[in-house]
């Protein structure tokens, strides 16, 4: 069997965009920095181990040349963290951007950006979104939204190119959306489970985080980000916090999560709001008045699970959705969950953790879909 090619079509083999030995290294250290919570040494380490292991490094770039750059390029800083005065090296906040941008481009790689920040929603209008639609010109719409070549089109068809003459009848506005603000919480499990069974369940967490804070603050920095973390207790961290997340010894709290994550939404002045929870297990922990924690690991206590639907109720008067992402498929828990979702007229998602950050994001992009009340 002969095959014809057409003259000027060149064949040869895939070679994979160039990437500088720099290059190559970071990308490695941004993941092993993700896994170590942060600790540049264990991730130097590991490091180590992967150069003897896969021959990383060649003589003309070692490790040590790789240190060096990550302390030019500011990516590392020497702080004294010893009482003896030893300097300790620590990654900066340029690190830190690079790994939430790193988190982006694995889990919402596949998206443009674009301008603004914005939300759309479904009212027509004065707006800043066009939606390629038109209508006849009125009396008090502005001059910025006229559509002139549109308009002189009509005025074309109308009068014909030797007799051209453009009135107000051939006026045209093109139909522009408003664009809603979005307040978004994401709370993050982070009870002893989350590394339980031999699954590391909180570095994908950790990655959908910052992929999600990155997304917020370069695409849409007209919106909110929150995050907060809950075991025992519930209590809110930053964005910069997120690679040094740690799983703790901790019971799961998800009515303390959910009342810090209304009590930061409440202070919005955003119409529209939202909670995302990730969790991989049942509620099993209720702080006291008294200061005392009431805890039941077996099965799923009544008291504690009561406390939850009085929370998703409450959220939903407040007109605040959750969108709950399950990373578990227990049946009693999974049951659950449908009954929290009930209650505050929600989302549920029962999902393992390679799909976690593309379902969150799709959510997120439904969710910021509203119309602004009120218009």
């Amino acid at each position: 069997m002969s095959y014809e090619f057409k003259k000027g079509l060149r064949f040869k083999k895939y070679e994979a965009p160039y990437q500088s030995p720099f290059d190559k290294l970071f990308d490695i250290f941004k993941e092993l920095i993700i896994y170590t919570s942060g600790d540049f040494d264990e991730a130097f380490e590991w490091l180590q181990q992967l150069d003897v292991e896969y021959s990383l490094t060649t003589p003309e770039y070692t490790l040590d040349d790789f240190l060096e750059d990550l302390k030019k390029k500011g990516y590392l800083k020497e702080e004294i963290d010893t009482p003896n005065g030893d300097g300790k090296l620590k990654i900066t906040a340029k690190t830190e951007q690079a790994i939430r941008q790193k988190a982006l481009n694995q889990i919402f790689g596949n998206l443009r950006k674009s301008k603004g920040g914005n939300h759309k929603t479904k009212q027509i209008g004065t707006g800043d979104e066009h939606t390629g639609e038109f209508r006849n010109y009125h009396f008090g719409d502005a001059l910025d939204k006229i559509s002139m070549t549109e308009s002189i089109k009509n005025a074309q068809i109308q009068n014909g190119i030797g007799d051209f003459m453009l009135n107000e009848s051939n006026l045209v506005v093109e139909d522009t959306s408003f664009k809603a603000q979005m307040s978004t919480v994401l709370m993050i499990d982070i009870s002893h489970s989350m590394i339980l069974y031999g699954e590391d369940r909180i570095t994908p967490a950790k990655k959908v985080a910052m992929a999600l804070a990155e997304l917020i603050t370069t695409r849409y920095p007209k919106d909110t980000l929150d995050i907060l973390v809950f075991g025992n207790d519930a209590w809110p961290i930053s964005i910069q916090e997120l690679p040094y997340l740690k799983v703790g010894p901790y019971h799961t709290n998800t009515v303390a999560g959910l009342q810090l994550g209304l009590d930061l939404l409440r202070r919005k002045r955003n119409t529209n709001k939202q909670i995302f929870m990730i969790t991989d297990g049942k509620p099993s922990c209720l702080r006291l008045p008294d200061g005392t924690y009431y805890k039941n690991s077996n099965g799923l206590d009544t008291h504690i699970v009561e406390k939850c639907y009085n929370m998703a109720s409450q959220a939903r008067k407040l007109h605040i959705p959750i969108t709950t992402f399950m990373i578990a498929q227990d049946p009693y828990l999974m049951q659950f969950v449908k009954s929290f979702t009930k209650a505050n007229q929600g989302k549920a998602f029962y999902t393992g953790l390679k799909g976690l950050g593309e379902m969150i994001f799709e959510d997120y992009e439904q969710n910021r879909k509203k119309r602004i009340r009120g218009i």
